[in-house]
């Protein structure tokens, strides 16, 4: 009975049997789907709040991860002249670009392109720097400025040039060069002091002016940035380009230049070392400015090289200066009207008062010479001015001081600063006793005296004689300026009225236009070379010649000594001041030949073409440009 029990036991089935572990199974199970549908709860929740709720933001994130958008370089704003002639413009330029990722070996690319288009060590080194600095999909330039030629010959061999490809950009071009150079001036890529003042100057393709109207006008000819946004992939390479915005171009400057004009007084100077400046009486406008030698504005573009660079800077002649602005002189004899206007204002001295000149003047056992070893006897004013007697004013100079002196020649524009748009531009010097004790040094009578003809320690640009050769024919303030309209806008001070007049009596102002009306036109005047064989116009003028070394009394005494003898360097100065047509002046000219002895030789006769062109040309009567051959046309005048 007992083993039938026990049988009966071991043949229940297995489910009838009770398992201590089953409940705690059940139990875990339960707690795991718990968790599990939690999770669930919590992803569902994340994915609504990121699908529902955040996902346009979600998405914009996703566009802007696609897209890359930059700044585009705005086009830079031209140059023109008076007649909008184009002196300085944007032209496309055509380069070489080499993709490195393109390519499995860049150094033979690199070598081959070589062979095709030669790259020069300048060159070499910045394709170096910028592969070193630059991820592979950045393009580097191996060649900017390619000619139709190098492109045809970059294509023809394009197979064994791979990831090397031709883009188009822009390049300032200047297309009159080195005639307006010192006017225009020209652009350099933005340094890093630059770009720290404006981000604009940050993008691609970005020039700065360095000199002239392109740098005075810089931020005007910049203009506003474009934009060009272009789909990018997971690394950042551009794969195509979704929307462009092209920058909106700088304003376009008129200048008050003739183009016609500064050439041809180009022409007249020819290979001196000379500045000239002719402006409009009435206004100021600076029709023509020349200085000589120039330069080449576009390499500063592509960049200068050093070998350029130190024959620039080793040339005596001083090719980058601008003369007519930043080259200082003394004015020798074109400086007596200021002092005659001095002397009239003063109330000690007229216009009738006379000295006499023996050729020489004695002053506390100083001998100061006149330029006439003879002497040119009892003189006026106004022979004073004919003659160019130094010892009439070293006498008049004595009597009044320097402090009227420059009071009158600042007045008339000569050692102040002039409002041009120039930058660079140079005040020159008029001295007074008070400027020299400043700088610890004593004023005697003797610096007076030589003040008195021009030389000493004055100083003097071609600009502020031309300004002040205006003033006398006007007897107003005019200020002479290049900008003439901006985006077609005219300047105000185009306008003869917007200058008031000097303040000095015309009496006065009259018996220096005789005075100088005299130089040319009367008999035995210091400058008849200057007489224009022009039909019923005439031209008032002065000479001067300034000396830039001492000249011992003795060798003056001997009665050989002749400055064109002289080594080309210790040679004066020749200068010529001018207006025209005398009785109506509206043209003023200035003219210094460095080292070109005479003014009555040199500088006069030059004065007398570039004035003849200019009144043939007439630039401000005109609303186009005159015809180029119209100065060469004189006989359709007599």
């Amino acid at each position: 009975m007992t083993w039938r029990k026990r049988e009966n036991r071991r043949l229940m089935p297995i489910r009838d049997q009770k398992d201590p572990a089953r409940g705690v199974f059940t139990r875990r199970a339960l707690l795991f789907m718990a968790v599990q549908a939690g999770a669930i709860g919590e992803l569902g929740r994340r994915l609504y709040k990121l699908q529902i709720n955040d996902g346009d933001h979600y998405a914009r994130m996703a566009a802007n991860n696609r897209v890359s958008k930059r700044l585009l370089a705005p086009p830079r704003g031209r140059i023109v002249d008076r007649y909008g002639i184009a002196l300085a413009n944007n032209k496309e330029n055509w380069r070489a670009l080499l993709m490195p990722e393109e390519t499995t070996d860049v150094s033979a690319t690199i070598e081959r392109f070589s062979a095709i288009i030669p790259l020069d060590e300048r060159d070499r080194s910045r394709i170096a720097r910028e592969m070193r600095h630059q991820r592979r999909f950045v393009p580097v330039m191996l060649r900017d400025f390619l000619s139709w030629d190098e492109m045809a010959r970059i294509e023809l061999n394009a197979p064994s040039l791979p990831g090397v490809l031709i883009d188009v950009g822009t390049r300032r071009v200047y297309p009159e060069g080195e005639m307006l150079a010192h006017i225009i001036g020209y652009v350099a890529p933005p340094n890093e002091g630059d770009v720290a003042g404006s981000a604009l100057l940050a993008l691609p393709g970005m020039r700065v002016g360095r000199a002239g109207i392109e740098q005075s006008q810089d931020e005007r000819l910049r203009g506003n940035a474009g934009s060009v946004e272009m789909e990018v992939n997971a690394v950042g390479r551009m794969m195509s380009e979704i929307n462009r915005v092209e920058g909106m171009p700088g304003e376009e400057i008129s200048l008050t230049i003739d183009r016609g004009l500064q050439q041809k007084v180009l022409n007249h100077i020819g290979d001196q070392t000379a500045s000239a400046v002719v402006l409009d009486c009435h206004n100021g406008e600076v029709l023509a400015m020349v200085s000589t030698p120039s330069f080449d504005p576009s390499l500063f573009d592509s960049g200068v090289s050093h070998a350029q660079w130190i024959e620039w800077t080793d040339n005596v002649h001083t090719p980058l200066i601008n003369k007519a602005v930043a080259g200082v002189y003394p004015p020798g004899s074109t400086f007596k009207p200021a002092v005659a206007m001095a002397a009239l204002q003063s109330g000690l001295v007229s216009a009738t008062d006379r000295v006499f000149c023996p050729g020489h003047l004695d002053v506390g056992g100083t001998r100061f010479h006149c330029w006439s070893r003879w002497g040119h006897g009892s003189l006026d004013l106004h022979g004073a001015l004919k003659y160019s007697c130094d010892v009439y004013f070293y006498e008049v100079a004595r009597r009044i001081g320097m402090d009227r002196i420059a009071q009158a020649a600042h007045q008339m524009g000569l050692g102040v600063k002039l409002d041009i748009e120039l930058p660079h531009t140079r005040d020159g010097l008029i001295p007074t006793p008070a400027w020299r004790q400043a700088h610890h040094h004593h004023w005697n009578g003797g610096d007076t005296i030589v003040s008195g003809i021009g030389q000493g320690f004055i100083q003097v640009t071609p600009l502020q004689l031309a300004t002040y050769s205006a003033r006398i024919a006007t007897g107003r303030a005019v200020e002479p300026h290049l900008v003439r309209a901006i985006n077609g806008e005219l300047d105000p001070r185009a306008q003869a009225g917007h200058w008031p007049e000097l303040g000095m009596p015309q009496p006065y102002l009259q018996a220096l236009r005789d005075g100088m009306f005299a130089v040319v036109n009367e008999p035995h005047g210091t400058a008849p070379k200057a007489q224009l064989d022009l039909p019923g116009m005439t031209m008032a003028g002065k000479t001067g010649s300034a000396q830039v070394r001492h000249v011992s009394r003795a060798l003056r005494e001997t009665g050989h000594f002749n400055s064109a003898d002289l080594p080309w360097e210790y040679r004066p100065h020749a200068l010529f001041i001018c207006f025209a047509p005398y009785d109506a002046p509206r043209y003023a000219v200035s003219v210094v030949i460095e080292h070109g002895n005479t003014g009555a030789d040199a500088a006069a006769p030059l004065a007398r073409d570039i004035m003849r062109d200019t009144l043939l040309r007439d630039p401000v009567n005109h609303t186009t440009p005159p015809p180029e051959n119209v100065a060469d046309a004189s006989d359709t005048l007599e």
